[in-house]
């Protein structure tokens, strides 16, 4: 069951897409797909970033 700040949440991001001109449900959750794709590919360059600046100043394993 979804909580009140949960179901909250959803709405916006249904809100944000609707305004933008995605109405269907299956388009929407094809989009939020991609988006957590992208942030999660993000992540792991950012995190390699990190290791190879670790590693130049001889901090890393």
């Amino acid at each position: 069951m979804l909580t009140g700040e949960l179901r909250s949440k959803i709405d916006q991001i249904w809100n944000a897409f609707w305004s933008g001109g995605i109405s269907n449900p299956l388009e929407v959750i094809e989009q939020i797909t991609y988006l957590l794709f992208l942030r999660r590919l993000d992540d792991l360059h950012t995190l390699v970033e990190l290791f190879v600046e670790m590693q130049s100043r001889g901090e890393g394993a």
